[in-house]
């Protein structure tokens, strides 16, 4: 647990607005959680600034529901990713306050009692699409950075074939802590961003294309061969790990200018 998490939770104590038993659970609470099929960290938060996401591909519904129990009791909000509509329905039904994104294939499910978290958004994300058929990778960018705390302004429809649509939204781009590019066949659209803005572009490529696309490797190849210096690319379809580190970005400047603005206020010494 982070050290402002902690004075959170001590305040809360001493204002009288959470028991004792909540205090200490939530302080020395395990670092595991073991639910039998699954080794649960909680200690991820603490560790690498967001807890552990759930991937669903592979896991049965009682699997996932144990995982899901073992944060929730923790207070820390469920973030499933690649979840099927069969395994949403019955997943739905157990955490009716859970909330799918059909199109990013996303469940997400807060807790009743959440940890403490600094207030505001924590920075802000930019995600933009190509093309709508980018959406869904697009959608699972969306929803992890805004899991993650940030802000989260989604631009569709974009790519190269028309630039001049680009152009209409750079005031909103240039507000961004870090931008996620999400696009297929050749894979331009990164580049042509990271041309205009003076943040961290995350490029993600998709399987989307027709056959020498190779399944999102074209679109792999041109963005890591990128011209923009700020363009830095992850897998195929990795919409996950683009919003994730999107929201990692984000967070820190957050927390850098929190900083700055509690130093300024304090005046010189």
């Amino acid at each position: 647990m982070r050290p402002e998490q902690v004075e959170q939770l001590a305040r809360q104590l001493l204002a009288g607005e959470i028991p004792l038993e909540a205090f200490t659970q939530q302080v020395v609470m395990a670092r595991i959680a073991d639910v039998g099929e699954a080794q649960v960290d909680l200690d991820r938060p603490g560790r690498c600034g967001f807890p552990e996401v759930v991937y669903a591909p592979g896991k049965s519904v009682e699997v996932m529901e144990k995982i899901f129990h073992a944060l929730l009791e923790r207070g820390v909000e469920v973030l499933a990713t690649r979840v099927s509509p069969e395994q949403a329905g019955p997943l739905l039904v157990r955490f009716p306050q859970g909330r799918y994104n059909e199109v990013g294939r996303v469940l997400r499910v807060p807790p009743a009692q959440p940890l403490p978290k600094p207030p505001g958004p924590q920075g802000r994300v930019v995600v933009v699409t190509a093309g709508t058929t980018d959406l869904p990778v697009a959608e699972e960018a969306r929803e992890t950075a805004a899991w993650t705390g940030a802000e989260v302004i989604l631009i569709q429809d974009v790519g190269v074939a028309g630039p001049h649509r680009l152009l209409a939204h750079l005031e909103t781009l240039r507000s961004a802590d870090c931008i996620v590019v999400v696009a297929g066949m050749e894979g331009a659209l990164p580049s042509v961003v990271g041309g205009h803005v003076a943040c961290p572009v995350i490029a993600v490529p998709t399987s989307v294309g027709y056959g020498a696309s190779f399944g999102g490797v074209a679109a792999l190849l041109s963005m890591l061969n990128s011209c923009a210096s700020n363009v830095v690319v992850v897998n195929i379809d990795a919409g996950f790990k683009g919003g994730y580190v999107a929201g990692l970005i984000a967070q820190n400047l957050a927390r850098a200018r929190a900083g700055a603005s509690r130093s300024a206020s304090a005046g010189p010494p």
